[in-house]
């Protein structure tokens, strides 16, 4: 169910750069398409809305921080080009290892913080290699933190409430987020432009419905099984399908330099070696608890 919700996210970098619109309105469409769609999912399922203030404050708050991590993901997109933000992302990882024990007061692993070092040596790669997306990549590197931070919150959260409800209150938390940016920081009446083609429209349903309602559904609920450091390790494997992708619908705007392409080698190995040592720790550990 993972690395099915991990491939339907590897179009949402393609849909950010097919819609006209800028970052800001685009999450605020989204967000918005989005909480209408799980509404009435919910009333279709009979689900009870009211689970106790204090959750739904948590999950409006955490909604923001994923408000926060769209945003600055099509950033990224606008930026430089989709290679270059779905590559950023799987730094993920590395804000993980590190964000996870210090939020729980856990010990930190040194193999997770080992993978997060070759994966940091990736990145670096890719920032001398693509100078001249400086920018893009810094916003990528954002959106990979804010990626981590919400998706630990949610490992604790999805204990005790439902996946669909916990994504339709974080959807209304960053729907109300953009909203508040859009009045303070924005010129309103550009931001909110409803006057868009049918290109986009259709686009952004997609979106919101299947890349986003649905597929965030099913990313909450795979955090009943696994930890928040898998969730963000399986879905570095998004940048795998979204180039893929993005060759495929964008052609040779995607092209990059060799320096790139090493970098994200190096990151996508730390991904799969991780599986690989943590397989062969938990043997030895278990060998000695045996005897």
């Amino acid at each position: 169910m993972l690395h099915f919700t991990v491939f339907v996210w590897g179009f949402t970098a393609i849909l950010g750069e097919l819609i006209s619109l800028e970052a800001l309105p685009l999450v605020w469409y989204r967000m918005l398409f989005a909480a209408v769609s799980l509404f009435f999912y919910l009333i279709y399922m009979k689900r009870k809305f009211n689970v106790g203030k204090n959750k739904i404050l948590t999950l409006l708050g955490i909604g923001a921080m994923v408000g926060l991590h769209w945003l600055f993901f099509f950033a990224s997109i606008k930026a430089s080009t989709v290679s270059v933000a779905l590559v950023c992302l799987s730094s993920a990882t590395l804000f993980t290892s590190l964000l996870q024990p210090l939020l729980r007061r856990e010990k930190i692993q040194l193999l997770e913080i080992l993978i997060g070092v070759i994966i940091l040596c990736g990145i670096f790669l890719i920032f001398h290699f693509e100078t001249q997306y400086t920018e893009g990549i810094l916003w990528g590197l954002s959106a990979a933190f804010m990626a981590s931070f919400f998706t630990i919150l949610n490992e604790k959260v999805v204990k005790t409430t439902k996946a669909g409800i916990i994504s339709f209150y974080e959807m209304i938390g960053g729907f109300a987020l953009m909203t508040l940016v859009i009045l303070l920081f924005t010129d309103k009446a550009s931001a909110l432009d409803f006057n868009l083609s049918k290109e986009d429209y259709i686009y952004l349903i997609i979106l919101s419905t299947v890349c986003t309602a649905f597929a965030y559904v099913l990313g909450v609920r795979v955090m009943e099984k696994l930890s928040a450091y898998t969730v963000v390790l399986t879905t570095n494997l998004e940048p795998i399908y979204g180039i893929i992708l993005a060759f495929l619908f964008f052609g040779e705007t995607e092209k990059m330099t060799p320096g790139f392409y090493l970098g994200g080698l190096i990151i996508l190995l730390g991904v799969f070696l991780y599986p690989i040592f943590n397989r062969k720790r938990a043997k030895r550990l278990l060998s000695r608890k045996m005897h």
